[in-house]
């Protein structure tokens, strides 16, 4: 018997995410308790073109750009679904942008970043992420 979800009437979901990916994007949108808005995890679902994936259903939210460029870096095949009055509003997406700004914090502890009221900012190179002050390099995974 499938699963059934309830479709959101107002909100977004993020679809495509890797199988597996689903709770490494809820972290870097700040998606756990707390969390005021209704939201639904649908791990490992039946997909033809990835053959398992993961669905986010986040009720009464919006994401911006901001948050597109985060889930970019750990779901870079999803796409994410604007709904209004339980119709697609705006499909679009994600995409990895050459750079990304204010969104992440540097883990070098002697970056001028962690210590002055400078915003981060990274470069995006092949697989990883380079900070624009102290130039060093990170992975996806240790900036999240």
């Amino acid at each position: 018997m499938p699963l059934k979800v309830e479709k959101i009437e107002n909100g977004t979901v993020i679809d495509h995410i890797s199988s597996g990916e689903g709770l490494r994007v809820m972290k870097i949108l700040g998606i756990g308790l707390g969390f005021s808005a209704r939201f639904a995890l649908i791990a490992n679902v039946k997909s033809k073109k990835m053959g398992k994936k993961d669905i986010l259903k986040i009720e009464e939210k919006y994401i911006d750009e901001k948050d597109f460029d985060k889930i970019a870096l750990v779901a870079p095949s999803a796409s994410v679904n604007i709904v209004k009055g339980g119709r697609v509003a705006k499909k679009k997406n994600v995409a990895m942008p050459a750079r990304i700004d204010g969104v992440l914090a540097c883990p070098n502890p002697k970056c001028i970043t962690n210590f002055e009221q400078v915003a981060s900012a990274f470069f995006v190179e092949k697989k990883t992420l380079r900070c624009a002050y102290c130039e060093r390099s990170f992975s996806a995974g240790e900036l999240i």
